[in-house]
């Protein structure tokens, strides 16, 4: 008898597993039980990325300096200026431009408000400043404090950008004497 009749003429519910096989029989879902109290279901997430994305629009730093290191090259100083950030559901469109060294060319990315993922494009036809690229972009895991380059070509090292939200000229309030350095990235 062919294996496919085999499992078709089985029965699905009451099949126990035999010791030594790695077959998991198949139970049935359990239906909705109305009669549960409401603290018995499954806990529902709070968090709302749709909003944080409009306050992170609203409320996002529009300038922001730090370096970019190529792997094995020299550190170079980097200037972002975000001419715009729209909140799109869950995710905030970023528009500006970015001063690489001497060399500023415009930007665009997309920063996702429950992830902090951040990729941003340089819109260029010739980037050519510290082995950067038309056709890559950086992207990150903690918004724009922190993020990697990732080059359009395999042969091409990569490199690191970190940045920081530009000193603004009015006064900062003292830091608390308890406040430790920051954790830095791994990469």
């Amino acid at each position: 008898m062919p294996l496919a009749l085999l499992l078709a003429a089985m029965p699905l519910t009451a099949t126990p597993a035999l010791p030594g096989n790695e077959f998991v029989p198949f139970t049935t879902p359990t239906p909705y039980d109305s009669s549960r109290p409401l603290g018995m279901l499954e806990p529902v997430e709070t968090f709302d990325p749709i909003a944080r994305a409009q306050v992170m629009a609203q409320q996002m730093p529009r300038d922001w300096v730090g370096t970019y290191q190529p792997f094995g090259g020299t550190p170079v100083s980097v200037d972002l200026r975000l001419a715009s950030t729209t909140a799109i559901g869950q995710m905030v469109d970023l528009r500006g431009q970015i001063t690489v060294g001497s060399v500023t060319w415009p930007v665009q990315g997309n920063l996702n408000a429950k992830s902090d993922q951040i990729d941003l494009l340089l819109l260029c036809s010739q980037c050519d400043v510290a082995g950067l690229e038309a056709g890559g972009e950086f992207q990150g895991l903690q918004g724009l404090q922190l993020s990697g380059w990732n080059a359009p070509r395999l042969t091409s090292m990569g490199g690191r950008l970190e940045l920081q939200p530009a000193v603004s000229s009015a006064p900062r309030p003292a830091a608390p004497a308890s406040v430790g350095t920051p954790i830095r990235g791994l990469w």
